[in-house]
């Protein structure tokens, strides 16, 4: 009876669409034709069930019949090769993923295993597969980890990472399933946009991708466009302007916004730099001061004010390497625009890196759009579900936990102070440290990590640090952070992917620690989403161990302080320990985090928004690129614009030759047309907002102004293509495009660009303008 009314329920809930509540029952009646298939596929031997797997590529459909025949030999092929025979739940998450969910399963339940199945049927079905995680270190870990398991069901699998040669990439993408970071897939589809020869793509048409993370994937990651960059030039730092706005003091010499966003000189400021600087004008338009010098000063300012050391970055090796915040490791190949990043390493004193130009971008949600079929996996999917619906057209299948979750999660303890609060943590650590347990602590940054292990050393609390600065030891860390006596603190633990396991990695105290209550977890404060706290609790609790999980926050944590700054009146604090206990300061961190989510499902939703038609004009753009790579049609454009010169070169080149400089001559002005148009609209996007003063909608005149724009491109590359067939010359190598201006960047990289590139302070400011305007009538 309770069966039948869960089974009602489910689908009262599906048809009034409440997020987390897409259909499996179908899929759990196959469960004992899976099981009953068990006796019969343990008798055959490795290369019998190889075959048996084989049989299914030769099916026309894949159906009942066929994802009982895939869970089956899956789940034979992981006992024989991992020694693992998956669970029922993870046959129903396999079958989730096979019919384009994004399913949720909690922490521990096995994900991994549950995707390789699901990739294999994919592949099984004669379909290529992009299996999409957060970072390097996890895609490469899950392609080695389930290797064996491909391998017994007759299916290649292979992984790319930054350090791969361009063949190596694209043996890898010739796999049948390729595991890769989101962000090193999203720029190997930038990279093959700049080829100029169709033996240099890498990457074959797109046709499945499974989302590992899938939350942090597609909407952490979808706030911020994945920006190819090309070398221009040496950069150029401005030590004297670095040098004047070090000395600057907050609240005397400049101010910044409650967010940390925008910091902005005071009239004492602008006269100590202009003074500072040999008696400029900032602010006025001779050569001396005006708008470069300005800038220069904003961008020094910004860098000395809103970017921190060890938070937003980290200096190693003489370099200044940028921290990427939702997974809490070092991003790779990856800076800020020119003018920051030149400022942040004046600030720092260290070398600067060449200067570059945009030359493509992509956001993650277009990155996702290019595969017909799309499913995903996380421990955290309802909260997102919404968004995943909106953006993503996907639903979320809730896949029940293997055994029962009995980890318990405390009440927040809230500190009048982070001061206080960190008093606090530490003698939680001591006590529960005391008694044997394992504790897993989750901080916020690098910095906070490092302040909290130096404050443990003073208490002579021993404890293992993970944070950006030693990613790479990330597996030896989490594998050992559930041992007796183990302390772990660790920066954000979205993503990282390795289950700790009571007693350690062998397991061997086991029992011991399971008796003291297993592990403990600490949060030093509440993430901007629900989400990361819950990913940071499911690290406790693994499939029914006993656990626990507490957070500790303040009144005047950054979370706070940024998007809800006025505490309600009347909460105290006690005079002792500063510990808050009002219901009110509970509800006023929670309403603080829900803003935060808000804050950036608006990101998410205005990126979109403008990026929607970029993406239009992008594929247009791509499918005449392509034309141009793949046919004559380049020769055959400029023979007809230019047809005396195109005659004369023919006389003087043989017909491959003259063919192939016409494709590099109009591929690099196309490329060169689209990096401009990308430029132009960055442009418009910064003053577009101005115009909602005539009560225009900034988006329609964005519009207005992109449309024209881009019609041009074709136009303008035929024009300079003929120029530049014009001013070639023919040396002994052949033609001498160099020499004509034709030249690529000989290195490229990645911006990281503002969180939120289209929502400008000045659009902010008018929404409040015209909210009072509104008021008043």
């Amino acid at each position: 009876m309770a069966a039948v009314m869960q089974r009602v329920g489910r689908r009262l809930r599906r048809i009034i669409q409440r997020p987390g509540t897409a259909e499996l029952t179908r899929y759990e009646a196959l469960l004992p034709a899976i099981a009953k298939r068990e006796p019969e596929l343990e008798t055959l031997s490795d290369a019998e069930l190889t075959e048996a797997a084989a049989a299914l590529r030769a099916e026309p459909e894949f159906g009942d019949r066929q994802f009982t025949e895939l869970c089956a030999l899956g789940r034979e092929a992981a006992r024989r090769a991992l020694d693992e025979r998956a669970f029922d739940v993870q046959l129903l998450g396999t079958m989730g993923l096979l019919t384009g969910h994004v399913v949720q399963m909690a922490t521990g339940e096995g994900k991994t295993l549950a995707g390789a199945l699901a990739a294999a049927g994919y592949a099984l079905q004669g379909k290529r597969v992009h299996v999409i995680s957060v970072n390097d270190y996890l895609a490469r870990r899950d392609a080695e980890w389930m290797r064996p398991v491909y391998d017994l069901l007759g299916v290649s699998v292979g992984w790319v990472e930054p350090g791969l040669t361009q063949e190596e990439r694209r043996a890898a993408y010739a796999s049948a399933v390729c595991y890769g970071a989101v962000s090193e897939i999203g720029f190997d589809v930038l990279r093959d946009r700049l080829v100029t020869r169709v033996e240099d793509l890498v990457q074959p048409e797109p046709e499945v991708a499974i989302v590992d993370e899938a939350d942090s994937v597609l909407v952490d990651e979808a706030r911020v466009p994945l920006v190819m960059a090309g070398s221009v030039d040496e950069g150029i730092v401005d030590e004297e302007v670095a040098k004047v706005v070090r000395r600057l003091r907050h609240g005397l010499h400049y101010e910044t916004d409650p967010d940390g966003r925008n910091a902005w000189l005071t009239p004492a400021g602008a006269s100590v730099v202009e003074k500072s600087l040999g008696g400029i004008d900032l602010y006025g338009e001779n050569a001396d001061g005006g708008p470069q010098r300005l800038a220069a000063v904003n961008v020094a300012l910004h860098a000395h004010a809103l970017l921190t050391r060890d938070v937003d970055y980290l200096v190693r090796d003489g370099k200044v390497q940028l921290i990427n915040a939702s997974r809490g490791r070092v991003a790779e190949l990856q800076r800020w625009p020119d003018g920051l990043q030149a400022a942040v390493e004046a600030k720092e004193q260290v070398p600067p890196s060449d200067r570059g130009e945009i030359l493509d971008s992509i956001t993650v949600q277009a990155l996702i759009a290019r595969y017909p079929k799309v499913a995903g996996m996380t421990g955290t999917a309802v909260a997102v579900a919404e968004q995943l619906r909106e953006f993503y057209r996907l639903e979320v299948a809730v896949i029940p936990p293997n055994t029962p979750n009995i980890r318990e999660d405390l009440r927040d303890r809230i500190y009048a102070s982070p001061s206080r609060k960190l008093r606090a943590i530490v003698e939680e650590i001591r006590t529960v440290h005391g008694t044997g347990r394992p504790i897993l602590v989750g901080t916020q940054d690098v910095a906070e990590s490092e302040e909290l292990a130096e404050k443990l050393a003073k208490a002579d609390l021993s404890c293992v640090v993970l944070n950006a600065r030693n990613d790479a030891e990330e597996a030896a860390i989490i594998a050992e952070a559930g041992k007796h006596d183990a302390i772990t603190v660790s920066t954000q633990m979205a993503g990282r992917g390795t289950d700790i396991r009571l007693g350690g990695a062998d397991g061997a105290d086991r029992e011991r620690v399971a008796e003291l209550g297993g592990l403990h977890v600490i949060g030093t404060a509440r993430y901007p989403s629900s989400r990361l706290d819950d990913q940071l609790r499911g690290r406790a609790g693994r499939q029914g161990d006993p656990g626990s999980s507490v957070f500790f926050a303040s009144l005047n944590d950054e979370l706070v302080l940024s998007y809800a700054p006025d505490v309600p009146e009347g909460i105290t604090a006690d005079e002792e320990t500063a510990e808050v206990t009002a219901v009110a300061a509970h509800r006023h961190i929670a309403h603080a985090q829900r803003v935060a989510e808000g804050v950036d499902l608006e990101i998410h939703r205005n990126t979109w928004r403008y990026t929607r038609l970029i993406e239009h004009q992008r594929r247009e753009l791509l499918a005449h690129r392509d034309e141009l790579l793949r046919t004559r049609l380049a020769a055959e454009l400029l023979e007809k614009a230019a047809p005396e010169r195109y005659a004369e070169l023919a006389e003087q080149v043989d017909a491959e030759r003259l063919e192939r400089a016409c494709r590099e001559i109009m591929l690099y002005h196309l490329d060169q047309r689209w990096a401009d148009h990308l430029a132009f609209l960055t442009d418009v996007r910064e003053s577009i907002h101005l115009r909602a003063l005539a009560r225009e909608a900034p988006l329609d005149e964005f519009h207005r102004a992109a449309i024209p724009e881009f019609h041009k491109i074709l136009p303008e590359t035929e024009k300079r293509s003929v120029q530049t067939l014009a001013d070639v010359e023919i040396t002994e190598g052949g033609i001498d495009l160099p020499a004509a201006g034709v030249r690529r960047p000989t290195s490229t990289w990645t911006y990281l660009v503002h969180d939120n590139p289209f929502d400008s302070d000045a659009e902010q400011a008018l929404k409040k303008v015209r909210g009072m305007l509104r008021k008043k009538r």
